[in-house]
C-alpha cells in the first residue's frame, strides 16, 4: 500500500513584494508541517520579479558576484545576477559529479532532505570569489543550515560575503543557527511553520531575537 501524500488540502497564501502566491501546507512529520515553495514551479515572471526585489536590497552593498547552491538557488542566483547587470555567478552543487573531484566541500543539512548533504565547490571558481564582496542568496531560509554552509564554504574560497538574499524567511531557527550571520540577511517576505489544531494545520507561534 502507498504512503498517503504529505500534501495537504490547506494553502499558506504570502506576499512576495507585492506579488501574492498561496503554498501548498505539506505535512513532514505528522505533528509538523511547513508551507514548501518550489521556485521552479512558479513560472518565469516571478523569477524576474524575486531577482529584482533582492537586487534592489542587495545592490547597495555593491557585491561583485552572486553565489547560489543548486538546486533552487540556481533560479534565484540567475535572476538576481541579471537584474543586478552581473555576468557571473556561482553555483554550489550537491550532487558528485566528474569534475568535482577535488572541490572544496561544506556538509550541511536541509529541513526539505533527508539526511546530511554536501556543498561542493569547484575549485576553478576559487579566482572569482577570493577576495570579491559576494552575494549569497537562495529561496528559503529555515532551519539555517544550507545557507550558513554556503557562507562558510564561500569564505573558504577567501570571499567578503556583504549580504545574503533569500526570497522567504522561515520561522526563526535560521536565527540561531546563523548566530551574528543573521544580520547578513535580507528577504521579501515571512512564513511560519505549522502544527496540528482543531480547524486543520496552525501556525506555530514564533519567538524573535
Amino acid at each position: 500500500m502507498n504512503n498517503p501524500s504529505p500534501v495537504t488540502r490547506q494553502t499558506w497564501q504570502v506576499d512576495v513584494a507585492g506579488l501574492t502566491v498561496e503554498l501548498p501546507i505539506v505535512a513532514i512529520k505528522p505533528d509538523f508541517a511547513i508551507s514548501l515553495m518550489m521556485v521552479v514551479d512558479l513560472g518565469v515572471k516571478f523569477g524576474e520579479h524575486v531577482g529584482r526585489k533582492l537586487a534592489e536590497k542587495l545592490g547597495p552593498l555593491k557585491p561583485d558576484v552572486v553565489v547560489g547552491a543548486a538546486t533552487l538557488g540556481i533560479p534565484v542566483a540567475i535572476e538576481v545576477s541579471r537584474a543586478l547587470a552581473l555576468d557571473s555567478y556561482v553555483i554550489l552543487q550537491k550532487s558528485p559529479k566528474i569534475h568535482l573531484g577535488d572541490a572544496l566541500v561544506q556538509r550541511i543539512s536541509s529541513i526539505t532532505s533527508k539526511g546530511e548533504q554536501r556543498l561542493l565547490l569547484d575549485r576553478r571558481s576559487i579566482p572569482l570569489l577570493s577576495g570579491k564582496r559576494v552575494v549569497v542568496v537562495d529561496d528559503v531560509v529555515a532551519s539555517g543550515s544550507s545557507l550558513k554552509g554556503s557562507i562558510e564554504l564561500v569564505r573558504s574560497a577567501g570571499a567578503n560575503v556583504v549580504g545574503s538574499g533569500v526570497i522567504l524567511t522561515e520561522a526563526r531557527d535560521w536565527q540561531t543557527m546563523l548566530g551574528e550571520d543573521r544580520a547578513l540577511i535580507h528577504s521579501l517576505a515571512h512564513i511560519p511553520q505549522f502544527a496540528p489544531g482543531p480547524d486543520g494545520w496552525t501556525p506555530i507561534p514564533e519567538t524573535f531575537l
